[in-house]
């Protein structure tokens, strides 16, 4: 039986949480904010709980509350960003696609689900809110789902509802759902977005990840006609170019005339856009980074980032300056899945340098990683700077060198000349 709450203000989580418990949460527009301030508001009375955390804004994700809370994620970026530079964050290496057994079981299996749900529709059940990713297949899984309901929240499209019978502990709130907003670009961004729309035909399917740069790759698309989206994640980019009828999916040969995605990651710009527009639809991770699903997209374009590539074309996409700051995340998924699609491009765009010191700039393209290579050589597909296109497909190492070298900073390439002769 379902306990319903009518004001969060009273919600005794120790009810329900005991010492030693793993609670997971949306991430992005969908994370449950009443709840997790509760739970930073409680900690020391809960006495101690594990928290997996993915992309969040939240003031609840913040070093001082290391005391009583422990956090772990598949990602440092967003509010865990600090919490990696205080040394607080458990980073679990994985592949975005195996979330949801991550959670569903094992060490990290989740004890307690935190949901940020619509109100019910007219048959009684509710929608998944701005997320499905990895939280739909942990209902069910999780030992207590408690879902904080918001009238604020839009029902988004899906197919996967909720029964009022699935939610142990249910929570009425109204407030705005979190946001999470971009970064200015640079005219670095700017030249290396004006590459990677060139690699983008009329009709393709787009998927892009995280970050300032393929959010400045977008608004390079408005050009373009009847492109289609696949991701992991949406952002208020994606909204645009849906207005501006840019993004049709009318060449998609799945979910024709759909825009498919995990979660959304934006502004109110994206929330009030996906609140009116069925076209927009939520799928769950075992769907979005599925690989025959993504082998079988017209034309997948894949943009993702990556903090260094080596002349071999293996990038590392986690750790910087000894620090850890990304995530393997999905891009592993999804450049796999575009090298399989038909028509498709697997694009690693990043900025040739990092840093300004005495010493000057860091060169981004590097002769041996600093860190960990979370994407293979075997993997790599086409590399973008802003000094052009490296398409690594079907080339061999010294082909390769070439091509890396030819994009690199040209302050760093005679050193990368030599460091590739060795």
């Amino acid at each position: 039986m379902t306990t319903e709450i009518r004001d969060g203000a009273t919600l005794d989580l120790a009810r329900y949480i005991r010492p030693g418990a793993l609670v997971a949460w949306g991430q992005g527009c969908a994370e449950p904010l009443t709840l997790t301030e509760a739970l930073a508001g409680q900690r020391q009375r809960l006495g101690g709980v594990r928290c997996f955390s993915g992309i969040s804004t939240a003031a609840a994700v913040r070093p001082e509350h290391g005391d009583y809370l422990s956090f772990s994620s598949y990602t440092a970026a967003g509010a865990n960003r600090a919490l990696s530079e205080a040394g607080l964050l458990d980073i679990v290496p994985c592949h975005y696609s195996q979330l949801p057994d991550i959670l569903g079981r094992g060490p990290l299996r989740a004890d307690v689900l935190f949901l940020a749900l619509p109100q019910a529709g007219p048959d009684g059940t509710f929608g998944l809110g701005l997320a499905a990713d990895y939280l739909a297949p942990l209902i069910g899984r999780a030992g207590m789902v408690i879902a904080e309901v918001n009238d604020q929240v839009p029902d988004v499209g899906g197919d996967r509802r909720l029964s009022r019978g699935e939610i142990d502990v249910l929570v009425r709130t109204s407030r705005p759902p979190a946001e999470y907003p971009g970064k200015p670009a640079s005219d670095v961004d700017i030249a290396i977005a004006e590459h990677v729309a060139g690699l983008v035909p009329d009709g393709a399917t787009l998927q892009v990840g995280i970050g300032s740069l393929p959010a400045v790759v977008l608004r390079h698309l408005r050009g373009h006609r009847d492109l289609g989206v696949h991701s992991g994640m949406i952002t208020d980019e994606i909204a645009e170019l849906i207005e501006a009828g840019v993004v049709t999916g009318a060449r998609k040969s799945a979910d024709q005339g759909l825009t498919v995605t995990g979660l959304l990651l934006g502004t109110s710009t994206l929330i009030k856009r996906a609140a009116v527009d069925k076209s927009i639809q939520l799928r769950d991770t075992r769907y979005t980074h599925d690989q025959a699903v993504l082998a079988a997209q017209h034309a997948l374009v894949a943009v993702n980032s990556a903090i260094e590539v080596d002349l071999t074309g293996q990038a590392n996409v986690e750790v910087a300056a000894g620090r850890y700051v990304g995530g393997t995340g999905g891009a592993a998924d999804f450049l796999r899945g575009a090298a399989r699609s038909a028509g498709g491009v697997p694009v690693i765009a990043l900025p040739s340098t990092a840093g300004r010191s005495a010493a000057g700039t860091a060169s981004r393209i590097v002769a041996r990683l600093s860190g960990p290579a979370g994407l293979s050589r075997a993997d790599a597909g086409v590399i973008v700077t802003e000094y052009g296109v490296a398409d690594l497909r079907g080339l061999s190492l010294a082909r390769r060198r070439e091509r890396m070298i030819a994009i690199a900073h040209p302050d760093h390439r005679e050193a990368l000349g030599a460091a590739a002769g060795d």
